[in-house]
């Protein structure tokens, strides 16, 4: 690989001479802007604004405009000479807990390789320490211009340095959090544990740039002539209010499912993603003219039809039962009345008979 740049890891009174490589680089996929009615290149042209000529790259350098449009010409050996440490030098400063590093200010990567033999051994002797550390070194050093922050860490046998932006470089997150305020239920909350514990890990080097793929057949089947556009995936518009708990758990089933895994006994069976129901205030959906809602519309009228029928046959069927214990409770009155009389005339009977028998005993006496 390539060295971009050459100095020194400055480690104390030690120095370890090194070269600096990129340890990332790019495959996506670069486009030319054309002309469109023909299909010619458009390109750009330095052109000098005083004399209107085209200037090639190697006369070409850079300088400092001031506030009154004046121009002052700065060259490498103008930057090479500046006194400070980190010309040639990365010089480290600390070592620190790797997990004191935001990710928020991480840049660009590089590898550091000991330049030369005698480099060997400070290179391995620093590598070796941080280790067994298992700290990271924060780091000064100048690249392109101006001086930056950089993170020295072990991969594999190698060292690596992260350029880091600025402190005063990172930009507060003022105004990005929601405003409104909501609150999270625990059983949310165990769904979303349950759905990361699903998904689980994933190994990086089986991740790949699909979207580059895609685009690479693209472009091969409009050079072979057998280009034909795809269906654009449309998706809806934002703004759709779902059940957060009902979709939790379905992505929790299909997470398991796409895993091989069968889903968790009492998950509550099939979720299915569902709108919130809305106040009674609101207005109803308009119908679309499909079968599926004719369908659901007649399904849910003959629902409640039939609701509304086994109503009515059960109020029959109940004022029929009251009548017959209406008719019943008639009965019995009129039977214990005419009980009643009968007694009653029997009574008087009596009565009468004995009132009758009285004075006969008295006469025969």
């Amino acid at each position: 690989m390539r060295s971009i740049w050459n100095g020194a890891i400055s480690f104390g009174l030690v120095s370890i001479p090194i070269k600096l490589v990129n340890a990332t680089e790019s495959h996506s996929i670069s486009f030319r802007q054309i002309h469109l009615a023909d299909g010619g290149r458009i390109r750009y042209r330095k052109v000098c604004e005083l004399d209107g000529e085209e200037v090639p790259g190697a006369e070409i350098g850079k300088g400092y405009e001031e506030a009154d449009g004046s121009v002052i010409p700065i060259t490498d050996e103008d930057l090479g000479q500046l006194p400070i440490a980190t010309a040639r030098t990365i010089e480290i400063m600390s070592f620190v807990p790797a997990e004191e590093i935001d990710p928020l200010q991480m840049d660009a990567a590089y590898y550091l390789a000991a330049n030369g033999a005698t480099a060997a051994k400070p290179y391995t002797l620093l590598r070796e320490a941080l280790k067994r550390s298992r700290k990271v070194a924060i780091a000064k050093y100048a690249l392109r211009g101006r001086e930056r922050l950089g993170m020295l860490r072990v991969v594999d046998d190698v060292i690596a340095m992260h350029g880091l932006l600025w402190p005063d470089e990172i930009r507060a997150p003022e105004g990005v959090a929601p405003e409104a305020d909501v609150s999270v239920r625990e059983a949310e909350l165990d769904l979303a544990d349950a759905l990361m514990a699903t998904l689980g890990e994933v190994e990086m080097s089986s991740l790949h740039d699909d979207y580059r793929d895609a685009v690479e057949a693209m472009i091969a089947a409009k050079a072979g002539g057998a280009f034909e556009p795809a269906e654009a995936v449309v998706e809806p518009a934002g703004g759709k209010v779902i059940d957060l708990m009902a979709a939790l758990e379905k992505s929790v089933k299909e997470a398991k499912a796409s895993r091989g895994e069968s889903a968790a006994a009492g998950a509550g069976g099939e979720a299915e993603v569902t709108p919130i129901r809305r106040k009674a205030a609101a207005a109803a959906p308009k119908s679309v003219g499909g079968k599926k809602s004719t369908a659901a519309s007649a399904k849910k009228t003959a629902s409640g039809a039939t609701k509304k029928t086994t109503g009515a046959a059960k109020a029959t069927k109940t004022t029929k039962s009251a009548a017959k214990t209406a008719k019943a409770a008639k009965t019995a009155k009129t039977a214990k009345s005419t009980a009643t009389k009968s007694t009653s005339a029997a009574a008087k009977k009596t009565a009468a008979a004995t009132k009758k028998a009285a004075p006969r005993k008295r006469a025969s006496a």
